[in-house]
């Protein structure tokens, strides 16, 4: 990985370059562990065991299992893990954490349900709120998409899920590819993602809205935050969300996006999405890729 800037300022300095080198080896292996789990689950239908959270979304055996496995591989860290599956913590036990993972050990549990291998294992570390690095991990494909705040975003592919996943610092930077792939998109399209589960007529609204300023507009379903992948690799121009998404379905995929040249501001008044909130919730929201024209 190169040390090129971006034109973010880092406005924290507890994790320096030493601890840098630390700790993105456990995030990585972390991720892929969890895929590990999800892919094992994946291939046995029967065994999914499918209940409802209390805000009605789906939960199966492999979110706790892949949440299992990162609140273990992480411990040694002594860093604490705020995940989508830990949700119940109350937030004055969380408040005044400076430094914290930021999990979502199974994104997109409905299109894993239906079979679509759109899913995906996001972790971020985040420091006084702000996200430092991150890797979103897609274990069908074997693609992982890694950044970190300042020094770029990069794809890693063929990284099968691997329960005994222990890359070093090095392995995890070999043959790493700096997002976006290319300079410039070669396609006549105007692409705008949504979410392939939740949409809602403010999403068709806003694609409306849209299609008159763009002509050319091309909408793409896809679920989970590969979404912000495919923004970060240049594949989509924008992606909009209008319904409900929690903090640790963003803030890995805001830094690869951001990384990458993109930005992501909340709807409709384009302010900066906030972490570690009483509320996790986020607002509405929309993302540009690096090439955006709009």
């Amino acid at each position: 990985m190169t040390t090129e800037t971006t034109h973010f300022q880092i406005r924290t300095t507890m994790i320096n370059d030493e601890v840098r080198t630390y700790l993105l080896p456990p995030l990585f292996n972390a991720a892929v562990r969890a895929g590990a789990a999800i892919m094992k689950v994946y291939k046995h239908f029967d065994d999914y065991d499918i209940s409802m959270k209390d805000d009605k979304t789906p939960i199966t055996v492999a979110d706790r299992e892949a949440h299992r496995v990162i609140r273990e591989y992480l411990g040694p860290t002594r860093i604490p893990v705020l995940s989508e599956e830990g949700r119940e913590m109350r937030f004055e036990e969380r408040r005044n954490w400076e430094l914290y993972w930021l999990v979502d050990p199974l994104d997109g549990t409905v299109e894993f349900i239906k079979g679509n291998n759109e899913f995906t294992v996001n972790i971020a570390l985040m420091e006084n709120n702000i996200c430092m690095g991150a890797v979103i991990y897609v274990p069908y494909f074997e693609k992982m998409y890694i950044a970190w705040r300042g020094r770029g975003s990069f794809l890693k592919e063929q990284v099968p899920a691997d329960s005994c996943a222990e890359y070093d610092y090095d392995g995890v930077a070999d043959a790493c590819r700096r997002l976006p792939l290319v300079d410039e998109p070669a396609r006549d399209k105007f692409v705008v993602a949504v979410s392939r589960s939740h949409q809602t007529p403010e999403t068709h609204a806003h694609i409306d809205d849209l299609r008159r300023r763009r002509a050319d507009l091309e909408v793409v379903e896809q679920g989970s935050s590969y979404k912000f992948c495919l923004l970060a690799e240049g594949k989509v121009d924008y992606y909009v969300r209008t319904t409900q998404t929690y903090e640790w379905d963003t803030a890995a995929g805001e830094l690869i996006l951001a990384e990458a040249g993109g930005r992501t501001e909340s709807l409709p008044d384009g302010r900066e999405l906030r972490y570690n909130e009483a509320d996790l919730h986020n607002p509405w929201f929309v993302c540009r890729s690096k090439f955006c024209k709009l």
